[in-house]
């Protein structure tokens, strides 16, 4: 209690009967090349973007910008998430928190959250219910923070997805492979209700180890190659709901 004391004291949290302060920024900045992907071209406070599972690369190059403006970001649910990872894709990590094992309560863990950090990451319980969900959609938009579900969500304003990546850097069976286009796809309701695509250089991508070619959902091409591979999706622990 000392510690949160402490902590609301330096303004980092807020008590939850208290609105989104008048004068915060409205929205939260994104890295150009997904911009043309969401409404405004950025991340606009009280809405909710889903990010299909297992794209682990898309998810950091969401939030990189707005971590690295000073931004706080937590990941509920995701005990695989690695912070070298994350800092390899540009997030400042020392504003990066996780909640590895929320337990069964999750959905309460991440409406406490809400009140005080500007971005929460959660894992979605297979089947989360369409209750839950307008609640915490509800949270987001009340408190004024961004809700990022990894996986489908009801009522999100947008979903991202990895459709396709390819690798590039071996030439006829020789080489190494140095970097790797992604293409992500958008869709949503109101103004995001066409879908949208663009082409995503993740970083960190010179000299990637051959197992990172299953981080990310989708088709899997290897430039240069005569053949295509189909990738199996990586899978992520969700914790139980009772």
């Amino acid at each position: 209690m000392a510690r949160l004391a402490e902590i609301r004291a330096a303004g980092l949290v807020r008590h939850a009967s208290e609105r989104a302060e008048e004068g915060v920024e409205r929205s939260l900045p994104v890295t150009a090349a997904l911009r043309p992907l969401l409404p405004g071209g950025s991340l606009r406070r009280g809405g909710t973007i889903a990010v299909a599972s297992g794209s682990t690369s898309l998810l950091f190059a969401l939030l990189a910008e707005a971590s690295t403006a000073g931004s706080w970001c937590v990941a509920v649910g995701l005990p695989r998430l690695g912070l070298v990872a994350a800092a390899e894709a540009g997030m400042a990590v020392e504003r990066f928190a996780l909640v590895p094992h929320p337990g069964p309560e999750w959905a309460g863990v991440v409406a406490a959250l809400l009140d005080g950090v500007d971005i929460v990451v959660t894992a979605t319980p297979g089947g989360v219910p369409a209750q839950v969900a307008s609640r915490l959609v509800a949270r987001a938009r009340q408190r004024g923070g961004v809700l990022v579900p990894v996986g489908q969500w009801p009522g999100a304003d947008v979903t991202l997805e990895v459709a396709s990546d390819e690798w590039h850097g071996l030439g006829q069976g020789r080489g190494r492979l140095r970097r790797r286009e992604v293409e992500v796809v958008a869709q949503g309701r109101g103004a995001a209700a066409r879908a949208r695509r663009v082409s995503l250089w993740p970083p960190g991508a010179v000299g990637a180890p051959a197992s990172d070619l299953s981080r990310d959902l989708g088709r899997s091409r290897v430039s240069g190659s005569p053949s295509t591979r189909l990738l199996r999706p990586r899978s992520t622990s969700i914790p139980s709901v009772a």
